[in-house]
This record gives C-alpha cells, structure tokens and sequence, in this order.
C-alpha cells in the first residue's frame, strides 16, 4: 500500500520536511510541559495528590491519599515513577512530573517511525507515521501529561513491535514462524510493567492481541503451532500478571489494595444498574456504536482522515469479497499489514465489552492507527483530508482570538502576543495551501494540525507567567498556612501546592457558592475568612473588580485563572467571539486582617 516513489530530487525535498516536521512535533509537546493548562485529564492532580503525600511519607507503599475513596486508584509503578522524577518531593514540579510521559510519547513515535520504516523502506513514510502518532489529539492529550497511557501504550505494545520486527527480518520460513520462549519471558517482562502501570484487566487485550498476530502472520498454521503459540503466550501473561500481583506482596494493607483497586476500580466496570444491553446498544456516547467510532474520536482533527481510512478498508474489503467469489482466489494480506488489524481489532472488540467504556481506553492500539495511516496514505481520498483541514483552521483562528482577548486584559506581552498571531498565521496559510493545491493537501492537513497544538500552548503561555501565578513575595507572606482554596473537581485543590507552595489547603465547593446574589458570595466569604487564615476567591462574574469583602479585608494578590467549567447557556452565539467573558477571571488571595 505504499505509494510510488517520486522522483530524485522531490524525494531528498519531501523527506527533509517530513524530519523538520517531526522535529516541530516533538518541541510543540515539550513547549509548555509544565504548564497549568496543557490539555489533561482532571484526574491529574488525583494522582500527584498521591505521589505527594506518598513521597511525604518516606515509604513506597503504602499510597497515601487525604480523598475518600481514592488512594489505590492505580497500581504504585505510576507513583513510584513521579516519586523519583520529583526527587522525594525535593523537585516537586509539574514539568519533572511530567517529563517521563513525554519521554515514553517519543520512544513511542520513534518505534512507529521505526518499524514503517522497515516496512516501507522509505524515511519519507516513517517520519510522516511519527507526525501522526504525535498529531493524534488522544496523543497531545494523554501522552505528556502525569496519567498512564504513555507508559502504559509503551510497555504493552513493546511486544506488538518485536513481533512486527521479527516478521519484517529477512530469514527462512523455519526461523520466522514463530518466537521461542525466552522471547515471551522478555514478552511478560514488558507487559507486566505495563499492568503495573495501569492495571491487570489489560493483560486481556495485550494477551489476545500477541496471540492472535503470531497466528495470524505464522508462515504456516498448523495444530502444532497454535498449540506452541498458546503456551508461549500463556507464559507471557501469567508472568505479567506474577508482576502486578507482587503489588499486594509488598503493601502492608494488600486487603484495601483488593477492595479499592480490584473490586472498585475494575469490577465496578463490568455492571450497570441500568441493564447492561440497554446501555450497550441505547446508552448514547457509551454505547457499543460510540464505541466503534473510538478510533474516530481520539484521532481529534484527524478524525476525517480515520473515517477517510475506515471507507478506503469497507470499499477494499467488499472489492477483494467479490474478486474472490468470482474466481476463487483467496487474497492474502502481508504479514504486518495483517499485525496492524489484528491489534487495532483486538483492542476495539475487547473494550465494547465492559458495561463502561470510553474512546481512551484503545489508546494503546493507536500507534498501529499511526501506520495503518502512513501506509495507506495515497489511497485516501483527498476529501477527507479537506474536512480535517477545514476544522484545523476553525481551531486556529479562535486559538488566535484567544489569545488576542487575553491581551486585551492584560495578560502577556506582546511578544507572546506576536508569537500566537504569527502561528495563527502560519496556520491558516497551511490550510489554504492545502485547500487550493491538491499535492499540498494532505502534509498540510498533518503540519496544520500540529500548529493548532502550538497555537493552544502559545495562547495559555503568558498564564504560565506573572499574570497567572502569584508574586514571590506574596508568596512569601504565608507559610504553614491554612488556605480556603476552590475545588470544582476532584483534586483540583492540589494545584495549589505549586501556586502557593508550603500551605495547608482546605478545599471549599467553588460550584455550590455560585449563589444568585452578591449579598449570599459576601457571607460565603466572610465564613470562610473567619476560620481560615487566607481564602482564594475567584471572580463570580466580569463586571466584578474585587472580592466582596472588600475593604473590610485585605487582597494578597491577584492572578488570572481560566475557567474550565461552565454552566448552560453561559457560552453562547453572541458572546463566542468575546471569550474574556466567558473564559479569563480573576482569582484573588484574601485576608481576614483590615487594610
């Protein structure tokens, strides 16, 4: 499926661009590693909350955690990894907590450059496969933020790629057919760090999907081999899960391991008080047909693309149906080809089968997406490239009114200003290149793509800054201080520790005091003061320029805050294009003690 190769001198031009590409690729996700607002999952500050406190303790395990319900959320490699990056709490930042899952997203992008690379024989595709592993939204997302799927996609999907390679190697039908058993040690070895990342209940699609790709590329298939293969694979996963079961050998409280994690985290999955074919088949964005789309979904901008590649495979596949029952003749797909489908299909078919389920849970089969793109990249039509295109360039242009608004307010500098507008610039200058030359199309779509995720991270770049974080000084004034902060989420309240360092933080219902009058917010903040030695207050609405206690109190300081929650109806037709109405306020540290 690999297009024809161009000419000469197109070849050398086409593939210098394709490695300046990645080589933006790669900055854009270290831009801003440590910022308050990179895209994330809320349950972030859930896990640092606990890497922290776990660290605080001086033990390994057992977690620790001031949440209810919320201590052995995940298996301890997770925490254990933020424990050494942040030194025991001696280097506690988001960017050292942040830096292994950056680390794993690229070893991940060079191992699908790699293996297209062997497959293709071509640096050209290689390099385009990377740019669309690390393009992909569910990518920029979760593989450099302080969650599991970077390592977790690396270490259970180590062993798909072995596989790949070994298929790949010139040798005799005899050498290639199958891989012995110290192999599939090395096979467990892997996946049981990625169980230790994540959790055991991986081990079934990891498992299935090795199994069924050796059969599946085997040079021969016979009952010897499969019986061989079976075996082999079974040795991988009970090593795997010997790994993740010393988790409750070397907790002190392996019974609370077994009741939060294995009972509540897992188990709670596999029912539904609402039946489980109701919600399967009617459950709407949880169902059984949300869920065949979660390829779709996590692909984000490239989601016209992947739809684009889904119709190429239904036209392929009802076009080789028909050859095959006109003559008789059986096609038979390359080795890796077949590798690629059966990891992409093992992972989808196994997660539509618990009573929950969520596009992020195929994460680990995206790398095989990356190439099954790369690869069949000519064969998409233009079209689809069209639409994702066209969605890019709405996302440029209001990341750059974003940022235009937030100057407005004062919020950076003009040179950061300067720096968003001119990636807006470039932005929309890929997307008309792309739209009005047809040989431009689709590197377009792919490097305008990566210039939305620059624009986001140049746009919440001057947050980073004095205007969203508190002076040192201020800073300063308090220290083992017991701080009201806001907490709309779980865990939210543990942003703190890295705004105002060194203070005991009481989280209040930041949602619930969103009462209708300004009387109700002042005796809101007047109780919390009174039991409090300083409160974070956030803006209730823009026209308002101070606290409501003032000028009975006394304002520490001040610092911008984007809003992530909004309530219905508060973002609208008519004020879309004002977001510093609907998306900046104002969060202010307040005192108790008069002016």
């Amino acid at each position: 499926m690999r297009p024809p190769p161009p000419q000469h001198q197109t070849v050398d031009t086409a593939t210098g661009l394709w490695l300046a590409l990645l080589v933006f690729a790669a900055a854009v996700y270290a831009f801003g590693l440590g910022g308050q607002y990179i895209p994330t999952n809320g349950d972030e500050l859930v896990y640092t909350h606990i890497a922290r406190l776990t660290a605080a303790s001086q033990h390994w395990l057992p977690l620790v955690s001031e949440l209810d319900h919320m201590r052995n959320t995940k298996p301890p490699l997770l925490f254990w990894q933020a424990i050494v990056a942040g030194d025991w709490g001696q280097h506690w930042s988001m960017a050292a907590l942040r830096t292994p899952s950056l680390i794993y997203t690229l070893l991940i992008a060079g191992a699908v450059a790699w293996t297209v690379q062997k497959i293709t024989r071509d640096l050209r595709t290689a390099c385009l496969a990377a740019c669309l592993y690390l393009a992909f939204f569910c990518t920029f997302r979760f593989g450099r933020a302080y969650l599991t799927s970077a390592p977790e996609t690396f270490w259970l999907n180590l062993p798909m790629f072995w596989l790949l390679w070994q298929r790949l190697r010139p040798a005799p039908a005899s050498q290639v057919s199958s891989l012995g058993w110290l192999t599939h040690a090395g096979f467990g070895l892997a996946l049981g760090l990625g169980l230790a990342y994540k959790s055991f209940a991986l081990i079934a699609p990891a498992a299935a999907a090795l199994w069924c790709a050796q059969l599946v590329s085997a040079p021969t298939l016979n009952w010897r081999v499969a019986l061989q293969t079976t075996l082999k694979v079974s040795l991988s996963a009970a090593l795997a899960l010997g790994i993740f079961a010393l988790w409750f050998v070397l907790d002190p409280n392996p019974a609370a391991v077994w009741q939060e994690f294995v009972i509540g985290e897992n188990a709670g999955k596999l029912s539904n008080s609402q039946g489980y074919w109701h919600v399967a088949l009617l459950g709407g964005g949880v169902s059984i047909w949300a869920q065949l789309l979660a390829y779709a979904q996590n692909a984000g901008l490239l989601a016209f693309v992947v739809l684009g590649l889904m119709w190429l495979g239904l036209r392929l596949g009802v076009q080789t149906w028909r050859e095959s029952k006109d003559d008789g003749a059986i096609t038979r797909l390359s080795p890796h080809l077949l590798i690629v489908l059966i990891w992409l299909a093992v992972w989808l078919i196994v997660f539509t089968l618990p009573s929950q389920r969520s596009a992020r849970y195929v994460i680990p089969a995206m790398p095989a997406l990356a190439m099954l793109v790369a690869l069949c990249w000519q064969r998409i039509a233009r079209g689809w490239f069209l639409a994702s295109l066209l969605l890019c360039g709405i996302f440029i242009t209001v990341l750059g009114r974003i940022a235009w608004a937030a100057h407005e307010l004062g919020i950076g500098s003009g040179t950061e200003l300067g720096a968003a507008m001119l990636a807006m610039l470039t932005g929309l200058a890929l997307v008309i290149g792309g739209a009005v030359k047809p040989a431009w199309t689709r590197a377009c779509t792919v490097a305008a793509c990566l210039v939305v995720f620059a624009s986001f991270g140049l746009a919440t770049a001057p947050l980073n800054g004095a205007a969203g974080l508190y002076p040192s000084e201020v800073i300063a004034k308090l220290h083992q201080a017991r701080v009201a902060v806001p907490n709309g989420f779980n865990g939210q309240f543990e942003r703190f520790q890295f705004l105002l360092p060194g203070n005991q933080f009481v989280p209040y219902d930041s949602e619930g005091r969103a009462a209708p009058h300004i009387s109700e917010h002042a005796v809101e903040l007047k109780r919390l003061l009174t039991s409090h030695d300083a409160v974070i207050w956030l803006q209730s609405e823009p026209a308002e320029q101070a606290p409501p206690c003032v000028p009975g109190c006394t304002v520490l300081g001040t610092r911008w805050e984007v809003k992530g929650r909004h309530q219905s109806g508060e973002i609208n037709l008519a004020n879309l294009w004002y977001p510093q109405t609907w998306l900046f306020r104002r969060e202010w540290l307040v005192t108790s003690a008069a002016p």
